[in-house]
């Protein structure tokens, strides 16, 4: 299974960018579906977008037009471009990697890291 290590958190004040990395070990990367989560307090984590081995991505639409999600297969790493920040952005960003066809509790998780974004 894949090991998933995520940074790039942090305080930004609304209208700010912040850019989120993850970085996978210990399975083939390009074969796993990427994807960023995110869990609000008291709130239910949920998708934030996903990206394929060839690039197609899918968005929450939330965020659609502010966020770009992006991976590396050469590096094995998968990126989260976040602009336009909105105080109802806060929360705790979770990498997520899957195969297709697995059961959901099959996936790997990162640690999670925390975005705040208020002035």
């Amino acid at each position: 299974q894949v090991q998933l290590v995520e940074s790039g958190g942090g305080l930004v004040q609304p209208g700010g960018s912040l850019r989120l990395s993850c970085a996978a070990s210990g399975g083939i990367f390009r074969l796993y579906i990427m994807g960023w989560y995110r869990q609000a307090p008291g709130k239910q984590r949920e998708l934030v977008a996903a990206i394929e081995s060839g690039g197609t991505t899918n968005y929450a639409d939330p965020v659609k037009g502010r966020f770009t999600i992006s991976r590396d297969n050469a590096k094995n790493m998968v990126y989260l471009e976040m602009n336009s920040l909105k105080s109802e952005d806060t929360g705790v960003y979770y990498c997520n990697a899957i195969r297709k066809g697995w059961r959901p509790e099959d996936a790997s998780w990162g640690q999670g890291t925390q975005v705040t974004v208020s002035s």
